[in-house]
């Protein structure tokens, strides 16, 4: 267990950051500072879904941000960490598991300059830079998602793997959006007053905003896959077209075909010099009025 301690400027307030406890270590902080036992529980799991409860005067939320993953299929899990934030007016205790720059990041460039003198104001930091890890996965999910649609539009050979990759792409959006509304609850119960309300706003219009972009991300995401399973049956219905232009063709040349292939002895073209010619001329005759039947029904 690594464990820092940041002094609030100019205030009584303490900033205790724990990296990867044990369960014995986080007892005897929650000791000291007599946090509840089952927000503790929640504290410690690795897997726990964003929260927020309040137990007699202290303020408990877990948030979780992104991590590079690169699992094809990955859960919201193995796509985000996990911090716990236990807060009053006099301490905040961050808990995490894996390393958080965002938490070194608000210690040196927010606190130890004096910009926050409050706990709430901390949390409200580390909440803000938790959604906005959010930020580059979604322009990157857009970008993929116009690239796609290019390929689709503007290239005549798709490659078969394309769907493959248009699920996985609709599968991340998919659980991103998932950790936006599930962190809806910790936007909009944390408080704050005086000069933190500013900052309290903003982090409630980014959570807004990241969770319209990956509305519509998810949106484009699925009528991606739309298009290309339209399209796809689009080349099979080609495909077919030509078949039946074919076998509309050669189904009466072969009717004819079959007739005088059934060797009667008294069929009266058989002994006919003519008849050869004439048959030939017949099937010719055939496939010219289907030509221009096709060309008609516009089917050509």
């Amino acid at each position: 267990m690594a464990i820092h301690t940041c002094q609030i400027k100019d205030t009584g307030i303490t900033w205790i950051d724990i990296y990867d406890p044990s369960e014995k270590d986080i007892e005897s902080v929650s000791t000291s500072y007599r946090l509840n036992s089952y927000a503790l529980m929640d504290s410690l799991d690795p897997d726990h879904l964003p929260k927020y409860e309040e137990h007699n005067d202290t303020h408990f939320l877990i948030i979780r941000l992104f991590h590079e993953e690169d699992q094809k299929l990955p859960t919201i899990q193995s796509l985000s960490s996990k911090i716990a934030v236990f807060f009053n007016k006099d301490f905040i205790i961050t808990v995490h598991r894996s390393a958080q720059p965002l938490i070194k990041k608000i210690m040196e460039s927010q606190v130890s300059e004096g910009k926050i003198n409050s706990a709430a104001g901390i949390a409200i930091h580390i909440v803000g830079e938790a959604l906005r890890s959010f930020e580059d996965p979604a322009m990157k999910l857009s970008a993929d998602i116009d690239r796609y649609e290019s390929t689709l539009f503007l290239k005549k050979n798709i490659p078969d793997d394309m769907i493959e990759d248009i699920y996985y792409l609709k599968n991340r959006s998919g659980l991103y959006k998932k950790l936006l509304l599930l962190s809806n609850e910790v936007v909009n119960s944390i408080k704050a007053e005086g000069e933190e309300r500013p900052a309290l706003h903003d982090v409630r219009d980014l959570h807004t905003k990241l969770a319209l972009l990956y509305d519509q991300v998810q949106e484009d995401a699925n009528n991606l896959l739309n298009i290309y399973l339209s399209l796809s049956a689009r080349k099979t219905n080609d495909v077919m077209k030509i078949l039946t232009v074919f076998s509309v063709f050669f189904m009466p040349l072969t009717f004819i075909a079959g007739i005088y292939g059934m060797n009667f002895k008294f069929m009266p073209e058989l002994e006919s010099p003519l008849g050869y010619p004439v048959i030939i001329v017949v099937m010719l005759a055939v496939s010219v009025l289907i030509f221009f039947w096709f060309k008609r029904k516009k089917w050509l």
